[in-house]
């Protein structure tokens, strides 16, 4: 902890640098992904602070839209939508994913209730040939397929997508090489960036 506790003294010894962000902040992509520590978003994306809007969730997971349920997901999706604009949302799924893996294993997760019930509530067990696969990666990667069509049903994401001034993109990132894959619409495979 000492080490984080220094870099943030440090950090707010600058002030100069941050005052521009007291403006506002004007990000154009809502970037869902994983509350994993491996997964930085603005190291993988090279943005600045005020760029990109964060949703993490354990396994990147979009629960289902429920008027009469309001989540901090739902919230979360509907402000960057909304009233951020942003022009695209990515779901960005990782390899090694404790989450999906726990998912397609059928781990006991017993003495982790929350998490149990929040993969149940926010998630369908993805399809995986092979579950004892380390990466995940065919599990993960139809995890963010299925994510992708949860996000379609949001009202606002929904009606910005039929105005086409927003655009869905799926990301796989893998944590032991760094790279990250796209998933294509036309052929529905995941290629490298």
């Amino acid at each position: 902890m000492q080490p984080l506790i220094d870099h943030a003294r440090l950090y707010g010894q600058r002030p100069e640098e941050f005052a521009r962000y007291a403006a506002g902040q004007t990000p154009d992509v809502l970037f869902v992904t994983c509350s994993d520590s491996r997964v930085v978003p603005a190291l993988i994306t090279g943005v600045e602070p005020g760029q990109l809007f964060e949703l993490r969730t354990a396994g990147n997971v979009v629960p289902s839209h429920l008027a009469e349920r309001p989540t901090g997901e739902a919230a979360t999706i509907e402000y960057a939508v909304q009233a951020l604009g942003v022009a695209d949302i990515v779901v960005c799924g990782h390899s090694h994913c404790g989450a999906v893996g726990a998912m397609v294993r059928g781990d006991d997760l017993s003495d982790l209730p929350a998490v149990r019930d929040w993969l149940r509530y926010g998630a369908e067990t993805p399809k995986c040939a092979d579950p004892f696969d380390p990466t995940v990666a065919e599990a993960v990667q139809n995890h963010i397929r299925a994510q992708l069509i949860r996000l379609q049903a949001y009202p606002s994401v929904e009606r910005r997508l039929t105005e086409g001034r927003l655009r869905l993109h799926g990301w796989y990132y893998e944590v032991h090489t760094g790279g990250v894959r796209t998933l294509h619409a036309d052929t529905d495979t995941f290629e490298t960036l």
